[in-house]
């Protein structure tokens, strides 16, 4: 039979099953009005109404339709324990079968359109554990089992393996159901649902899933720790490696609540965002800034000119900046707050204890903060000629007269920018097709038109092959458009990415596992296969941001010294980002490109900066302010901000959509004027005038000309 005739089959089934009602009919209500007559026909026709009811459970089950639950409860009232767990073990795994086959062989399309979200979590745990994924999930219901059922068609696993895995899965709580459905039998009046036997059975029901769950997770971890001897007691109840933002304020929450937790660095305290990013970033950012509000003197009346830039001076104040700030992470302070702050390499040599400076700690909890280092591509030629990352450029001795940056993320445009304002002559190479490619490529032109204008040369979709030198010049091969050009520079900086520090410390050791980017598997609670070892920040990510590192430390905190009483899930659902270029682009929640990938309807709302009055008096007109919100409602999926402090700007709407606060909220805040955070109002004024209704203006309109009369 050819694979169209099958799915004109199906869809007839699942036609007749929708125009007959099955589902409306298949009730505990109907079944218990109707229980004489059925018990007399299942006593009379056996082995028939054994049969009806196995192909009739088939069905529902292949075709994924409701009713399965009820079907399952009503067999036990009608067949009897016994007999019913023989007829729904079956029924269950073979109609589960069947529709793992639909999604497989005749419906992969509709399927991956439909829950393709969710597709990519079954894949890593049948990735990760296989078919156990599988057993867990039947044992565990985080998705629905029909959910499972279509999903698991289009993963790797065998028919054989999904078949056995999923009777065993499915048993015990096919075991619980019917249980309560021979419960259900014996109810004849109200007081028969608060009769001990009813009462437990449900109870049961309801307790199961957690019961499950709690099996499979001591199950999970005793098989993890076998190889471990447990201390008896412990020094610690927290060990933390690395003191950048994770680390930090991870320590800092431990120290808060009176837990003992030591925090060891082996390099600065305050790690990457203080010494070697964020603050020194934003330090010579502010240079910039000052360079180009010089050049642009004269339009203001004032008539100012640069005669020399000292760039010496410029990194010895970056260097003041950091200086300044750094008292915020030191070691006394930390000391003060009661963390116990120690110099040197630590290494995890069980998962309760670590050694540093030849001494072993035991702890109950381990959070690794480690972070990350800049990715240093294998490039030829690479090795051999002047290249500086964003760790290493603050030491440059001296002005680069030709600059060429590799990669158009927020690091490279960022310090392409600076540069450029510095006097360098600036290239950017980008082997993709825009500048900032996660950003929407409207926001991302503003940008790369703004860096062209002020002279930076940006070359996308331009791969870089090797690099040489020739006659004292050092030179750049790049291909593009199967063309190859060269370009000469003095300093290369290489900003394609940064790489998780994930080694030296013990982690291969334990058999600590890592994802495909080579960041620590962590899952929902930040744990790694040891319950009590957490990772956050760079090395665990998903994201690369010094906020989003001391928004996990939260989590990790209280998950490893409360998490036996609860335990918290990570919340990434609002993640605000910025790259402080001029103008800044800021962004929070989705934006078009990722609610097109994802399928999600919106509405575009956009207000234009060159219309705020303010943004016009500054002369920071240039930029705009765009919010996607869910079709035909004012409540904010996402916000992208080109502009002047497009960050700053930001949090209003970060704050709406936290506390789920819509674009009438932000239309009925006063704001002051005039000030920027007014295009905040003036967008949600745009959505509201989008929004307006039309009839009941048009009713308005004629009351008014009624009142002249």
């Amino acid at each position: 039979m050819d694979k169209k005739k099958i799915i004109i089959i199906v869809l007839a089934a699942l036609a007749l099953w929708l125009v007959f009602d099955f589902s409306d009919q298949l009730t505990l209500e109907n079944a218990k009005n109707q229980q004489t007559q059925l018990n007399n026909y299942i006593s009379n026709n056996f082995s028939v109404a054994s049969i009806l009811y196995f192909l009739l459970y088939i069905v529902a089950t292949a075709l994924s339709v409701p009713g399965a639950t009820i079907l399952t409860l009503i067999g036990a009232a009608l067949f009897g324990f016994w007999w019913s767990v023989l007829l729904v073990s079956f029924a269950s795994t073979i109609g589960a079968t069947l529709a793992f086959l639909f999604s497989r062989y005749l419906l992969r399309d509709w399927v991956q359109a439909k829950f393709g979200r969710k597709l990519q979590a079954l894949n890593q745990g049948i990735e990760k554990d296989g078919a156990l994924y599988l057993l867990t999930l039947r044992l565990i219901p985080i998705f629905p089992f029909f959910v499972i059922n279509l999903l698991m068609g289009l993963t790797p696993i065998s028919t054989k393996k999904y078949y056995l895995f999923s009777q065993i899965g499915m048993f015990p709580a096919t075991v619980v159901y019917l249980n309560a459905g021979t419960q259900l039998a014996a109810i004849q009046s109200l007081s028969d649902i608060l009769s001990p036997a009813v009462l437990l059975s449900f109870a049961v029901l309801g307790l199961f899933p957690l019961i499950s769950k709690f099996v499979i997770n001591t199950i999970k971890q005793k098989k993890v720790y076998r190889d471990w001897q447990k201390p008896a007691s412990f020094d610690q109840n927290m060990v933390v490696i690395g003191a950048g933002s994770g680390g930090l304020v991870t320590a800092y929450i431990a120290a808060a609540v009176k837990a003992k937790v030591t925090l060891i660095e082996k390099h600065k305290m305050g790690g990457d965002c203080l010494n070697t990013g964020c603050v020194p970033s934003k330090a010579l950012i502010r240079t910039s800034h000052n360079i180009k509000e010089i050049l642009n003197a004269a339009q203001f009346g004032v008539d100012a000119q640069i005669n020399h830039i000292d760039f010496k001076q410029v990194m010895a104040r970056v260097q003041n900046v950091i200086q300044k700030i750094e008292p915020h992470d030191s070691m006394e302070r930390y000391s003060e707050l009661g963390v116990n702050c120690l110099q040197g390499e630590a290494k995890i040599i069980s998962p309760w204890e670590v050694e540093i400076n030849g001494k072993v700690i035991t702890t109950q909890n381990i959070v690794i903060a480690t972070g990350a280092k800049p990715f240093i591509p294998p490039i030829p030629g690479l090795e051999e000629a002047s290249y500086v990352t964003s760790d290493t450029i603050w030491s440059l001795p001296e002005l680069p007269k030709k600059l060429l940056v590799l990669g158009g993320g927020p690091i490279g445009c960022e310090l392409a920018q600076c540069f450029n304002h510095l006097g360098s002559e600036v290239t950017i190479v980008e082997r993709l097709p825009q500048l900032l490619i996660r950003e929407d490529a409207d926001a991302a032109e503003l940008i790369t038109k703004q860096l062209s204008q002020e002279g930076v040369a940006v070359l996308v979709n331009h791969n870089v092959s090797a690099f040489s030198h020739e006659n004292n010049r050092q030179l750049v091969s790049l291909e593009h458009q199967e063309q190859t050009i060269f370009k000469e520079f003095d300093v290369v900086l290489v900003a394609i990415g940064r790489q998780a520090n994930v080694s030296g410390f013990g982690l291969e050791e334990l058999g600590i596992e890592l994802n495909k980017t080579k960041t620590i598997a962590v899952n929902q609670y930040l744990q790694t296969k040891y319950a009590n070892i957490y990772a956050v920040g760079d090395v665990a990510g998903p994201f690369q941001l010094t906020h989003a590192a001391a928004h996990q430390a939260w989590y990790a905190a209280v998950n490893g010294l409360f998490g036996r009483f609860k335990k918290f899930k990570t919340d990434y659902s609002i993640m605000p980002a910025a790259t402080y270029t001029y103008p800044e682009l800021a962004r929070v929640g989705i934006n078009e490109k990722e609610a097109q990938q994802a399928g999600i309807g919106y509405e575009i709302t956009q207000y234009e900066l060159n219309d705020l009055d303010r943004a016009i008096a500054d002369d920071h007109d240039l930029g705009f302010v765009k919010v996607l919100t869910a079709t035909g409602s004012d409540k904010i999926l996402g916000v992208t901000i080109v502009g002047s402090h497009a960050g700053d700007l930001l949090a209003e709407f970060t704050l709406a959509m936290r506390y789920n606060l819509g674009l009438n909220k932000i239309l009925a805040t006063i704001h002051p004027y005039p000030t920027m955070s007014e295009a905040s109002k003036f967008t949600a004024g745009i959505w509201k005038k989008n929004h307006a209704p039309q009839t009941l203006l048009k009713w308005a309109e004629k009351y008014h000309r009624w009142t002249r009369k």
